[in-house]
């Protein structure tokens, strides 16, 4: 029984099979549309969420199982003290696979070591979110046609972001990689993400407040939102949350080809002009993540 907690759970192979299974979906949706007849998907969301929790509902109704579970921890047992392990061991009665967010980092993971079915990980507080770095994948994978020799710009909230933090790890696998890391200096990447795995692995990155200065050099900007729940200090947040808009103008000496990225929700770091922009795959990318967690469910559930 296989679970994915962590990107760094799947091999290169395993990605690129991924990617390729959920290409296959995009092109021939018929033939999978009753591949998990009889099944069931049990999403336990403790942190809310729309695009993801929806997303992953989608993908099993489209796959032809179903789906229960809860979106908030206070309509499930935990309100009344009852322990994660707990809770993973009852639903696994219930369902044959178990998509989990939780804000706790590591809280998939121990919810792993009891559980009878497979658990996804659906993103664990700022630490982890593996089905949102896989969508990010195929995104790339489409809209550029390969996931090697490419310059990635990340901005905004790089200290807290989750999304960030896992496209890295990915991304740091592949062949002639760069980085431009662009945030306020409160919100810079983890040490730990620079020197476990940019410096671990030779990976070229330059970190900088000021979006425009890189913006020709960049293949992939991937924007994110300064994300208030991560926040202990209403005053911090309110001082750094719009701290970089995107708008026509910082994109003028922008590639033709540039892919400007967002794992939304968006408050106001993309400005809506953008949004019809021929460079814009942020909607795309919402739409990616159904097919990759479609094509993950198969592989977990062991159905080719």
């Amino acid at each position: 029984m296989r679970h994915l907690i962590d990107i760094k759970d799947l091999s290169l192979e395993e990605i690129q099979e991924l990617i390729k299974t959920a290409k296959d979906i995009i092109a021939n949706p018929n033939k999978y549309c009753e591949k998990c007849k009889y099944k069931k998907l049990a999403t336990l969301f403790f942190e809310p969420s729309t695009r993801t929790r929806l997303s992953f509902e989608a993908a099993m109704m489209e796959l032809g199982g179903n789906v229960l579970g809860f979106s908030e921890a206070n309509s499930s047992s935990t309100a009344k003290g009852e322990s994660v392990s707990d809770t993973i061991r009852v639903v696994g009665c219930y369902s044959d696979i178990i998509a989990m967010r939780h804000p706790k980092e590591g809280a998939p993971l121990v919810a792993s070591l009891k559980s009878t079915v497979p658990i996804i990980n659906a993103g664990d507080g700022g630490h982890n979110h593996p089905t949102q770095t896989l969508t990010d994948l195929l995104t790339i994978s489409i809209e550029k046609q390969r996931l090697d020799n490419l310059t990635i710009g990340l901005c905004g909230d790089l200290k807290f972001g989750r999304t960030v933090h896992s496209l890295i790890t990915a991304m740091s696998r592949y062949k002639n990689i760069k980085f431009v890391l662009i945030s306020p200096d409160e919100l810079k990447i983890p040490e730990y993400v620079k020197e476990e795995i940019l410096e671990k692995n030779n990976i070229e990155y330059v970190e900088t407040t000021d979006i425009e200065e890189h913006i020709s050099e960049l293949d992939i900007l991937y924007m994110t939102r300064v994300q208030k729940e991560r926040f202990f200090n209403e005053e911090d947040y309110l001082r750094l949350k719009d701290y970089y808009i995107l708008n026509k103008e910082k994109i003028k000496n922008a590639k033709k080809d540039l892919c400007i990225m967002h794992p939304l929700p968006r408050v106001n770091e993309i400005s809506t002009e953008v949004d019809d922009d021929p460079r814009a795959c942020y909607f795309k990318q919402a739409r990616y993540g159904k097919y990759i967690r479609m094509a993950l469910i198969l592989k977990l559930l062991e159905i080719k």
